[in-house]
């Protein structure tokens, strides 16, 4: 059996593991079911790769990302390490032949989410693979009590029934202590070795600042810190904003989120990973599976919704273990911001009963059916048909998905409808004169049937996989058909794709998950008041918030958090006392805003936005009505 160090050299080219990751190997060699808790950046995906690879057979990975999966897949693929993973493309013929291929085909890691383990042909091919391991990522979403809950991850307990001698590594980055305990019990380990990475950084810097103008202090952090750096938004509009904001200041920058194509995803991360561009300002969509190592500075501009999703996002500056900053900015309307944002918008059980009857009518499902039916979906046009709240149905809908009653795939693509109006005969003279888009027609024509004789709804994405072609080759190729007047074609930009997991059942369905719902709500309300409680609490280091709210208990202050930085700055009255003099003799001349405040003296801007407010507090100053101050 070759050593795990020779495994990791070889496809890895690293010649040593990160801590605990050995440990984490040895114990799944061994045959012990093992819990994982690494932070972001720990490795965990190599902890249950090596030891499948060290072991005859396959090792079944549940996730429930499909960016993730096929992520790991293709980074597999490119170590010549054959994995696949079914995701909701495939249909039931290509379902049957890469489980075969699993069964006979030496595929060494099969990816599939919790919800592929209610389907009977899974489950019994399953039964018939030789599998050496089964490794749960994501693993919090087995608790009630973990960040993104998903009652579909108790479905995986099935996997001991199939193959009951087999030990299980369970994996996930960010879950408090009784979020452990429920994912021990939920997949019915005996004994077993439990592996927990502190979550202390050493390197990095958690920051707080206040400020009135969060574009400018983008400007002063990345112009201080002129290495790669991420900017955390809220909405695909803001990416475009601020991205715009940075170039016109001279900023290598780039975005990324949900709304792009693939194509335009791909050359987003690739400039910004080989370092083309210094800052990407992302949506929450990008993240998952990136291990930059020299990430200097990750900026919040908006509140995150949880300590853990926040934990992760900032846990990607200063991989390299060099000093790096995590920072939000806030100011005076984002925590009533967040709270309308995550709390005012979380859905009653009774307006999800009505999102999923619409949802039904919307693609004209019949009662008792339409399970494991798939549509486009455009979400901005079913909110408008109905006259639904965006936010509050976006809420909806994600509840459904992470119960298992649909499947929600958010991936901006071209849906295409088309149809030919010339004969056959014509079709194959066409091609001898366009011999470049030859290939294209020719794929379409053996892929789908009755294509002369009625529209016909047409996967541009799968034809484009089958010819290794971009996307974007075969809608041009069909645009150009449409001019030349062979085909008509109906091209319709679609968000995402909704897949029907159970046949419709109104009320039922959903009475049947109104527990978990109204659990999960109560845990968001949790999760944003901690949010809050850490950007206000200016009195205990930040690192050590955070470490105390992930259960540790050995703590002592880290020095170079905004807290602490700020505790060794003012240690005195006099310091104080010293600045208020300093702010008096500059506004002598005139009023002044906070910001030409901070240029025409040697004060922090984040300790100006307290010092000013002290100030008003003393009646020492007054603001005018163009918000500047003066003295009073």
């Amino acid at each position: 059996m070759s050593h795990p160090i020779n495994i990791l050299e070889k496809y890895w080219s690293h010649t040593s593991f990160r801590p605990l990751q050995e440990d984490i190997i040895n114990a799944v060699l061994n045959g012990e079911d093992t819990f994982a808790l690494l932070p972001t950046g720990g490795g965990k995906s190599i902890c249950f790769q090596i030891p499948s690879l060290i072991k005859e057979g396959i090792c079944i990975v549940i996730s429930p990302l499909i960016a993730l999966m096929k992520d790991q897949v293709r980074a597999l693929k490119e170590k010549d390490i054959k994995a696949m993973a079914l995701t909701s493309e495939y249909n039931y013929e290509e379902l049957n032949t890469m489980l075969d291929n699993c069964i006979y085909g030496n595929y060494k890691f099969l990816y599939l989410s919790p919800e592929r383990l209610q389907q009977d042909i899974v489950k019994d091919r399953i039964r018939q693979m030789n599998v050496n391991l089964i490794a749960v990522d994501e693993a919090h979403c087995i608790s009630q009590w973990g960040n993104n809950f998903r009652p579909a991850y108790k479905n995986i307990i099935t996997l001991r029934e199939l193959q009951p001698t087999v030990n299980i590594i369970a994996l996930t980055a960010t879950a408090r202590a009784k979020v452990v305990d429920d994912i021990i019990d939920n997949l019915d380990f005996i004994d077993p070795k439990i592996f927990k990475q502190s979550f202390k950084r050493e390197h990095l810097a958690f920051m707080v600042f206040e400020v009135e103008d969060k574009l400018y202090k983008i400007e002063q952090i990345l112009k201080k810190n002129p290495q790669s750096s991420i900017i955390y938004v809220r909405s695909r509009k803001h990416t475009f904003e601020i991205n715009s904001f940075l170039e016109k200041k001279g900023f290598s920058s780039t975005y990324y989120h949900g709304g792009l194509t693939n194509n335009e995803k791909e050359q987003h991360l690739n400039q910004w990973f080989n370092n083309q561009k210094q800052v990407m300002v992302a949506t929450n969509a990008f993240g998952m599976g990136i291990d930059k190592p020299d990430v200097k500075t990750v900026i919040h501009v908006n509140l995150p919704e949880s300590l853990e999703s926040y934990f992760q996002e900032a846990g990607r500056a200063g991989r390299n273990e060099k000093k790096a900053f995590a920072i939000i900015l806030k100011d005076k309307g984002d925590e009533q911001h967040v709270k309308n944002q995550f709390l005012s918008v979380l859905p009653t059980i009774d307006f999800i009963k009505q999102v999923y009857r619409k949802l039904c009518n919307y693609f004209q499902i019949s009662y008792g059916e339409g399970a494991f039916t798939t549509y486009d979906f455009n979400f901005n046009a079913f909110c408008k048909t109905y006259n639904f709240n965006t936010h509050t149905t976006y809420n909806a809908l994600q509840a459904l998905d992470r119960t298992s009653i649909i499947n929600m795939s958010q991936q901006y693509r071209n849906s295409s409808r088309i149809m030919f109006h010339v004969s056959s005969n014509y079709v194959f003279k066409y091609l001898e004169k366009h011999q470049d888009i030859s290939m294209i027609i020719k794929s379409i024509l053996r892929t789908y049937g009755g294509i002369f004789d009625q529209e016909v709804k047409i996967n541009t994405a799968i034809i484009a996989k089958k010819l290794s072609l971009k996307e974007d080759t075969v809608v041009e190729a069909l645009i150009q058909l449409h001019k030349d007047e062979v085909i008509s074609l109906k091209l319709q930009k679609t968000d995402a794709e909704i897949t029907f997991l159970e046949p419709r059942e109104d009320d039922k369905t959903i009475n049947r998950i109104a527990r978990t719902i109204k659990q999960q709500n109560q845990l968001k309300q949790e999760q944003v008041n901690a949010v809050i409680n850490y950007i206000n609490n200016d009195t205990i280091c930040k690192s050590s918030q955070l470490l105390s709210y992930f259960g540790e208990k050995d703590m002592t202050d880290c020095g170079i958090c905004s807290v602490c930085i700020e505790k060794n700055n003012n240690s005195s009255k006099a310091t104080q006392a010293l600045d208020i003099k300093t702010v008096i003799s500059v506004l002598k001349e005139k009023p002044l805003s906070s910001r030409e405040i901070v240029q025409l003296t040697n004060i922090k801007e984040h300790h100006i936005s307290k010092l000013l407010r002290h100030m008003l507090e003393c009646n020492l100053i007054e603001l005018t009505n163009t918000n500047t101050y003066k003295i009073k």
